[in-house]
């Protein structure tokens, strides 16, 4: 297929389409095709459609009735028929739609499919029958592709018992960009310290640049601040309340009120079970349920401890969700006045280098380590990298880490490649690697794997001390980090 020339990035999903759709086996086959609302899913696989003439059919909340209608106005469209097919049941819409590819593989889009399903439960089991054996003497190579946003839901249709569990030749889930793909989507790659705060703020959803801020780019540094005023605390913006629509759109969230308080302490620095429930004012046994069906819809996700498997740690997934129940669910009230949002703020300065930009700055350096360093900046290959924390049995405290690198020695046992600690607004001196020697010193007397003689990370936005790049130059135990290094360099 020709790749639309406007389209960044993606080359991964895009040669899987490809593949799935020229397949030029004669049976129909089934793709599923998932992801998290302002993707690109739907840019993709209508472009899939245009490059190859297939049919595309977005579905809408509507009645099963008047789906039905609408799927065969559509359907007679591409037919090129002159009255509207008229479907009473999607048993009829079914098999005329496993008809369409008489000449050949043809690639079929339903998107938003669990629209379809809400209103009518059966369609799954539909769709199994006319993929099942039984009917291929029915039915003509369509490639039939489902796609939806609502991530429980299709994440469940294929496992389980579900119908069309084992039908399925394709499940693609269509990711935010990564950092590093989202700085040089908006254009930010040589201004790495502006290009994290961005990042910070809209995360890698394409989507918040094209569409919701009409191509608007932050003028340096000091046009910062009042991009976020003009894009996001404004509330003629479609930013402004983003988040809100982003958990009222997910149709497993039935307790909304459970919800948003959990994902308010998690905004406001709780990131634990017990921190939750404190927050709350609930039993920490009251929330696995809402847990559950927060990681489950891709609103939150868990990291164990590096050190101990029964502790997690508990982040939005979504930065402009963790932005608004950070910055914008406690100034709700007079951010919703027009004029208001400079002073909002001004005010929220702290809170948002504490409680947005230093946490997205140490996951940043985390995805950095797992994904683009080399192994000889790291000790090694990295199996897992993650946060932890190590008690300390003298002082009577936990040193919380960072950075956590595993890997795995030539026994395959896994070893302990390198720790580190990330600071956004400090300038990090000898003092902090002093402060990692010492973690280092607990974690070798507690026999930890490899702890002896693991590598040092330093990283920061705000540079390093020259006593500190000294001793990195002379030990060779420390390797420092900087924006230009996390955004350009291994």
């Amino acid at each position: 297929m020709d790749r639309p020339a406007e389209m960044f990035d993606r080359d991964f999903e895009w040669s899987e389409l490809s593949r799935f759709v020229s397949y030029p086996g004669r049976e129909a086959t089934l793709g599923v095709v998932s992801g998290r609302r302002r993707q690109g899913k739907t840019f993709l696989l209508d472009a899939v459609c245009r490059a190859t003439g297939g049919f595309f059919f977005a579905a809408s909340e509507a009645t099963e009735a008047e789906s039905l209608r609408q799927f065969g106005q559509a359907l007679a469209r591409f037919r090129g028929d002159r009255a509207p097919h008229r479907f009473q049941t999607w048993d009829e819409a079914v098999d005329v739609l496993m008809t369409v590819a008489a000449d050949g593989p043809l690639p079929v889009v339903i998107d938003e499919f669990p629209f379809l399903v809400r209103a009518s439960p059966e369609l799954p089991s539909l769709l199994q029958r006319a993929l099942g054996p039984q009917a291929r003497d029915a039915v003509t190579p369509v490639r039939l592709l489902l796609c939806g946003s609502a991530l429980s839901f299709m994440g469940n249709l294929l496992s389980g018992t579900a119908p069309l569990r084992g039908r399925a030749s394709l499940e693609l889930v269509v990711p935010t960009l990564d950092y590093r793909l989202a700085a040089e989507f908006w254009g930010l790659t040589a201004v790495p310290r502006l290009a994290l705060l961005v990042n910070s703020v809209v995360g890698g959803t394409p989507a918040y640049h094209r569409e919701f801020t009409l191509g608007d780019i932050p003028d340096g540094i000091t046009d910062f601040d009042d991009w976020v005023i003009r894009n996001v605390l404004n509330p003629s913006r479609p930013l402004f309340r983003e988040a809100r629509f982003l958990l009222a759109e997910e149709p497993d969230l039935r307790d909304t009120a459970l919800y948003h308080g959990v994902l308010s302490a998690i905004g406001n620095g709780n990131h634990t079970r017990s921190g939750i429930a404190g927050y709350l004012g609930r039993k920490s046994t009251d929330l696995g349920h809402a847990l559950t069906v927060l990681e489950d819809t891709g609103m939150i996700h868990r990291d164990p401890d590096a050190f101990h498997g029964k502790r997690s740690a508990y982040r939005i997934a979504e930065p402009i969700v963790a932005f608004h129940y950070a910055m914008m669910r406690p100034e709700w009230t007079d951010l919703e006045r027009p004029g208001n949002a400079e002073r909002v703020w001004q005010r929220s300065g702290q809170t948002f280098r504490s409680k947005i930009v230093g946490p997205h700055f140490q996951g940043v350096c985390r995805d950095w380590v797992r994904w683009y360093a080399d192994p000889t900046s790291v000790g090694g290959q990295r199996t897992k990298v993650a946060s932890g924390s190590v008690a300390d049995p003298v002082l009577k405290q936990n040193h919380e880490l960072d950075v956590v690198v595993w890997g795995r020695d030539d026994a395959d046992r896994q070893t302990l490649l390198a720790i580190g600690e990330a600071k956004w607004e400090e300038t990090m001196t000898s003092g902090h690697a002093e402060r990692l020697r010492h973690i280092r010193g607990l974690l070798a007397d507690r026999g930890v794997p490899g702890a002896a003689s693991c590598r040092l990370l330093c990283f920061s936005a705000s540079g390093f001390a020259n006593e500190l790049r000294v001793a990195a130059d002379n030990t060779g135990e420390i390797e420092l980090v900087d924006g230009h290094r996390l955004y350009n360099g291994a």
